[in-house]
């Protein structure tokens, strides 16, 4: 039974030697490679702010801007700000287009009790409608009308109001060379609708204008190298047009040569003359002032004037 025992003993043993030595005989498996877990990725979860808005102000708080091809106006130094329904290039259209950074000078209102643009909309350029885009509520409410329709080409543009109800609009178009056709339209309702007054028979390109009331208004022609002022006045709401005189002292001849909308001040009418676009005396912007006590007939020299006074 000992030995029995003994053998079986020795049996195992050599078993185990041989299972160990046959397994450092087998060649060792590459293990599988196992893909390392992802990283964790942070994500930014800041809103994304606005892209601010830079506008151009017309005082510390009306103001409009023309970024990302929309029009847009401020009246609160622009925490606040409305967008105007009117697609951008209309407020370009016609022959003269501005740089369309600004808006044209003269062709809008921006103030806290209305606000209006001039436009064109142009199915071809011979045949453009001009219209005015207007609010009394600072954009809460909009209101468009028609100014004249089948223009051709419109240059320059004016809109002006002298009160709640009389306002008025000047277009020139239909330029060819140094020739051009002007209109007047008026509006005694505030906006809604206008009428054209009789034409001042003039071809010259059209350089101001404007009226002091609902009876009394003017047109200023040249921009073409312009040797004196050409204004012309209506004293009947536009029924008939004539030239007023505008007496230049000799010391002034081919100095003062381009008239601008003449203005009330106290108990007379004013007016400033400028030296056009190639002036140099006193560096070209000093202007004369003119005065008239005939509601626009006659004008005589007051005194020169600053850039810095003209503008106040």
């Amino acid at each position: 039974m000992k030995k029995f025992v003994i053998t079986i003993s020795l049996v195992m043993v050599i078993g185990l030697l041989l299972g160990i030595f046959f397994y450092n005989q087998t060649p060792n498996q590459a293990l599988p490679d196992i893909d390392p877990q992802p990283e964790e990725q942070s994500i930014d979860e800041t809103p994304t702010q606005p892209e601010q808005i830079q506008g151009i102000y017309l005082n510390e708080q009306i103001g409009y801007s023309l970024q990302n091809d929309r029009l847009q106006i401020t009246f609160d130094k622009g925490k606040n700000w409305i967008t105007v329904p009117i697609e951008k290039d209309q407020l370009f259209a016609g022959e003269y287009n501005g740089n369309k950074q600004e808006l044209i000078d003269h062709s809008y209102l921006l103030t806290e009790n209305r606000t209006a643009f001039l436009y064109a909309e142009e199915p071809s350029w011979d045949n453009e409608t001009i219209r005015i885009l207007y609010t009394l509520d600072q954009g809460k409410t909009w209101m468009n009308s028609v100014v004249t329709e089948h223009y051709m080409g419109v240059r320059f543009r004016k809109v002006g109001f002298v009160d709640d109800q009389f306002g008025y609009i000047i277009i020139s178009g239909g330029r060819t060379m140094s020739q051009e056709g002007s209109n007047v339209f008026l509006t005694f309702d505030g906006g809604q609708s206008w009428q054209e007054t009789n034409n001042s028979g003039v071809s010259r390109l059209i350089a101001d204008g404007g009226f002091v009331d609902a009876k009394i208004g003017f047109l200023s022609f040249g921009t073409i190298n312009p040797e004196a002022p050409e204004l012309y006045v209506t004293q009947d709401g536009g029924n008939t047009w004539k030239q007023a005189t505008v007496n230049i002292p000799s010391e002034y001849a081919n100095i003062f040569v381009q008239a601008e909308t003449p203005f009330i001040e106290d108990d007379h009418l004013a007016v400033f003359v400028n030296q056009g676009p190639n002036g140099d005396y006193k560096g070209g912007l000093v202007k004369g002032k003119f005065i008239s006590t005939d509601k626009g007939n006659t004008w005589v020299f007051s005194m020169e004037v600053s850039p810095d006074e003209a503008n106040k």
